[in-house]
């Protein structure tokens, strides 16, 4: 499986955003300059407050180069140039300064969280991304991370190849958004499957695009999420055929051999209608290209026609029967061709009949069928009862939950 994702980096200008004012000289009191620094440190501090930050590096160098310097002065030139160094776009020197910063015993316990946040940032965008994590996981373990915090970690383990905690990370932070009732970004959900994929993980794969497609459900996220449950349901054909319905409904199914064997798979169902229907989006959307595959299933569109017409002429009759049926296996066929047909309110009642009387053949297809009649009839609330209710089948209980999940976009 194939996957893109975008990280988003700590641009220039928002690294920029992260300085304050420029930084102030202590006036009175302890501790405070020496002389010889405070003298290069002031027009350097008018000369950042104008952004004239190649005039303040030059005032900063100075000083750095003084001998005799006490500690505080040692720390003040640290918290200037880490500043200046940010505000002329200098991030390898300012990671440096900011961290002789942030190290300094005069570092203000306060002001720790916003320079470790400053440190993750411009660690990340000079793409030193191991000292990106120990800043970013600092902030985590702090309880100080913010979600950008959160983001551009995830972001910096992806980049350095630690798949897992890149899930780890973003998926908790997408889910802490989800219960405040927030919508995740398309950028989260997409990092978390690419490293899903990097990992080779079936079931983190299909997690995030479960994900996905309940908040961007775009089609070629709906393709890749069915692809992964086609390959699950291959063998089973009543799975296989639910797989291929709703692939149609949301318009992913594609491939020649797709609806070939959808239509085939309809037929044997009992539900010719359907089958006519599958062949006839194949051809609509040029699917059939080869002339031998387009013949022979040219050939099975016809012979689909002839038994759609005798079977859609006939149940009325086979309807009666299944009134008088003692078990309710007749009537979840009917109300299966109904459903081909396109008569949706009738093949809701109908399913809805076999499924009061019981002795269906299988109640999780039944009840997913019962949805989806109810759902293409434009009775969405009732769909969505119908297709929580399905259990029993782990198949049919995932697509029932996708149904759900499409049931809610429409």
């Amino acid at each position: 499986m194939k996957s893109t994702v975008t990280l988003v980096a700590a641009p220039a200008a928002a690294i920029a955003l992260l300085i304050t004012a420029a930084p102030a000289l202590a006036a009175g009191g302890k501790p405070t300059n020496s002389e010889k620094v405070a003298k290069l440190l002031s027009p350097a501090q008018d000369m950042m407050k104008s952004k004239n930050w190649s005039g303040a590096l030059a005032k900063i160098k100075e000083a750095e180069g003084l001998p005799d310097k006490n500690p505080f002065d040692v720390y003040t030139i640290a918290e200037f140039a880490c500043q200046a160094n940010i505000g002329a776009g200098n991030y390898s020197e300012a990671a440096k300064a900011c961290e002789e910063q942030l190290n300094n015993s005069y570092m203000n316990e306060a002001n720790v969280p916003r320079q470790v946040h400053i440190l993750q940032a411009v660690n990340y965008q000079i793409k030193n991304y191991d000292k990106a994590v120990e800043y970013g996981q600092r902030a985590v373990k702090a309880g100080t991370a913010s979600e950008e915090d959160k983001n551009i970690l995830a972001q910096a383990y992806y980049l350095k190849g630690d798949w897992k905690n890149t899930v780890k990370i973003e998926d908790s932070l997408v889910d802490q958004e989800i219960k405040a009732g927030q919508q995740p970004k398309d950028q989260q959900l997409a990092l978390v499957l690419s490293a899903c994929v990097k990992l080779e993980d079936a079931a983190c794969q299909e997690h995030a695009l479960e994900r996905m497609v309940a908040y961007y459900p775009k089609p070629e996220v709906w393709k890749q999420l069915l692809f992964t449950v086609q390959k699950e349901t291959s063998g089973n054909d009543s799975a296989t055929l639910q797989t291929y319905r709703l692939m149609s409904e949301v318009d992913v199914l594609s491939q020649p051999s797709d609806f070939n064997e959808a239509a085939q798979l309809a037929l044997e169902a009992g539900s010719p209608g359907e089958a006519q229907k599958f062949l006839e989006k194949g051809f609509a959307s040029n699917a059939f290209t080869d002339q031998r595959i387009k013949d022979r299933n040219t050939r099975l569109l016809e012979t689909v026609k002839k038994t759609a017409a005798t079977d859609q002429a006939s149940l009325p009759k086979t309807e009666k029967e299944a009134e008088t049926s003692a078990t309710g296996a007749k009537n979840v066929g009917v109300g299966l061709a109904y459903l081909g047909y396109g008569q949706y309110d009738k093949a809701a009642d109908e399913i809805s009949k076999g499924l009061a009387k019981g002795g269906v053949k299988s109640e999780p297809e039944a009840r997913l069928l019962l949805g989806i009649a109810q759902l293409k009839g434009g009775h969405k609330d009732e769909a969505v009862k119908s297709f929580k209710a399905v259990k029993g089948d782990p198949n049919l209980e995932k697509l029932a939950n996708l149904w759900a999940l499409h049931a809610r976009q429409a």
